[in-house]
């Protein structure tokens, strides 16, 4: 038993290191629930649509913050990048309601990125997926709302 002490030891230490390898692999993998969608559109002409969609669905975009607008103001290019920040008061309302930590978590995100190309590509997780952790049954009932609504606002913002 003594003898196989200083091998374990080394196993966990050799596992200790090999999981400290994948953590920079594993930091860029997306959460669970994120959905990227490629398009055909141009990085403004899919900001424009997204925007379109979300009233279209009766949402609102509660806030828009871009990288590359802000980065263009200070004279530097880079590929377009922005957030829309989509929710509805009555939603807020509920999902407090149901669990106010959650509300961290509001507004709901869709990223548009410019790629390569000259295309642009659309990315959200799923708000069942962003409010699962909070374990609520009435939360849970908001979010599969939501995912139909979120379903919607991307297949139109994308399609076309």
């Amino acid at each position: 038993m003594i003898a196989s002490r200083p091998r374990t030891r080394w196993a966990w230490l050799g596992a200790a290191f090999a999981l400290c390898a994948l953590l920079p692999a594993l930091a860029q993998a997306p959460l669970p629930g994120t959905r990227t969608i490629a398009t055909k559109h141009s990085f403004e002409a899919l900001v424009a649509r997204v925007e379109q969609a979300v009233d279209k669905h009766g949402m609102a975009v509660v806030a828009h913050a871009s990288a590359s607008s802000g980065a263009a103001s200070r004279g530097i290019k880079i590929p377009g990048n922005a957030v829309i920040m989509v929710f509805r008061n009555d939603y807020a309302v509920r999902m407090l309601q149901a669990s106010v930590p959650a509300g961290i978590e509001a507004p709901l995100r869709i990223h548009v990125t410019e790629t390569p190309g000259g295309r642009a590509t659309l990315t959200y997780r799923e708000p069942s997926a962003v409010f699962a952790p909070y374990a609520s049954p009435a939360l849970d009932a908001v979010a599969k709302e939501l995912d139909v609504v979120f379903r919607n606002i991307v297949r139109d913002a994308a399609g076309g």
